[in-house]
């Protein structure tokens, strides 16, 4: 099934194996040579209120993609 990067925008992500949300995709990690989407990136969380910065963006790997759903992906990750 072919699938566009915007197709995963705002997309929620859950673990299935931790059994919480991680939060909405961002952006998507593409190997062009390839033709192939590598990874969906979740950006950080902000830290006490937005003063100290912000957490690492979170990238789950293609292969971690459990499925995906109209409004949601399930990911089999340890974060």
């Amino acid at each position: 099934m072919a699938r566009r990067s915007s197709d995963f925008r705002q997309k929620e992500v859950i673990s299935i194996t931790e059994g919480r949300r991680l939060g909405f995709v961002s952006d998507v990690e593409i190997d062009f040579e390839k033709g192939v989407i590598e990874a969906v990136i979740i950006p950080g969380r902000s830290r006490f209120f937005g003063l100290f910065g912000q957490a690492d963006d979170l990238r789950i790997p293609w292969s971690d993609i459990y499925k995906i759903g109209e409004d949601l992906i399930l990911v089999k990750t340890l974060t």
